[in-house]
């Protein structure tokens, strides 16, 4: 079979033949519909710092945001059968350490990372451990449960964010993710969306989707946000992953508000805790995948009511062949890429 092989610790990867993978006991093969093109991706494939961080062991078959049909499982396997339609959860939860036990196993102390330190799916064929196969309803089509992935990360941002009804949000970044946001703040409840993006076929679409868009390289997040009667927003999401966002997005948020970052800035970032948490009162919390499977599951309910649906923020559909392409263009499109094997 082919399959995009990242081989070295050096910018690049490889298109080449590769052996079809056999499942262990407690895993499945699934033949691989298509493989959306993460952030995380683009950077395992430049070598850069962020990639680094998170120990990819080398050779890789890489690609973690997939979906397929089981065609062969392991002699354990038990939950999942040949023909099921799944889709695959990247953090490869071990069910034994404190957060696993304790309804935390998105952080797993000792977690795999399918596409990461595990092989994953940009290729023909891929094997997962069952107990990350999340099994679809025949109504949700392969192109948007090959972004259940990402499209759950935005779930969890709303778990961890709380009630929306009434709120007014910000989304700074407006990549794949933040975009999906857009979207299921306003099923949430949210009543005036703005959106922080510097990119304006970004900011374009964030308009489209009907929020107040706007460059925070001209125009200060809290200059636009905090004009209400409240003086900021009620909640913000920070999507970028950029350092130099998270201030602003913190200075957009009205006094006891609430802020969620969700992009993995590349370094460490200082903020002013006595100002903001303390004195400002705002509630900072973190998101690092999803819920398992708390967001899988409000996903699938919203796709099969057709509240959501996550193939529209595909903006590329590409063979694998093509993988040069469809990298580079993640850097410059608004929307998600999908490599077809």
């Amino acid at each position: 079979m082919q399959a995009l092989i990242k081989e070295r610790a050096a910018a690049g990867a490889v298109l080449s033949e590769a052996p079809r993978p056999t499942p262990a006991a407690d895993e499945v093969l699934i033949e691989v519909a298509g493989t959306s093109i993460c952030g995380t991706d683009r950077h395992l494939f430049e070598w850069t710092a962020s990639a680094r961080a998170f120990h990819p062991v080398l050779p890789l078959v890489f690609g973690h945001e997939t979906a397929g049909t089981v065609v062969a499982t392991g002699e354990a396997v038990g939950a999942v059968a040949v023909g099921d339609r799944v889709s695959v959860e990247t953090h490869v939860f071990c069910g034994r350490c404190y957060p696993c036990r304790t309804g935390d196993a998105h952080n797993c102390a000792r977690m795999g990372l399918f596409g990461l330190t595990l092989p994953g799916a940009f290729a023909a064929y891929a094997v997962a451990p069952e107990r990350v196969c999340f099994v679809l309803p025949d109504a949700v089509p392969f192109d948007a449960a090959a972004l259940f992935e990402p499209a759950a990360v935005a779930v969890h941002a709303l778990e961890r964010a709380g009630p929306l009804l009434g709120a007014s949000v910000l989304v700074s970044g407006c990549g794949p993710i933040g975009l999906m946001l857009i979207r299921l703040c306003q099923i949430a409840g949210a009543t005036r969306i703005f959106a922080a993006e510097p990119v304006a076929e970004k900011r374009a679409w964030a308009a489209d989707l009907g929020a107040v868009a706007f460059d925070p390289l001209a125009d200060e997040p809290a200059a636009v946000c905090g004009t209400g009667r409240r003086g900021g927003v009620d909640l913000a999401f920070e999507c970028s992953g950029a350092s130099a966002a998270l201030a602003p997005m913190l200075a957009a948020v009205r006094r006891e508000g609430r802020a969620v970052t969700v992009g993995h800035p590349g370094e460490p970032v200082a903020i002013d805790v006595a100002a903001t948490v303390n004195k400002g009162g705002v509630t900072l919390a973190g998101v690092f995948g999803r819920r398992i499977w708390s967001s899988w599951e409000t996903l699938v309910e919203l796709v099969v009511s057709h509240r959501f649906a996550p193939q529209e923020f595909i903006t590329s559909r590409l063979p694998l062949d093509r993988f040069e392409q469809a990298i580079t263009a993640t850097a410059t499109e608004p929307g998600k890429v999908l490599l077809l094997p």
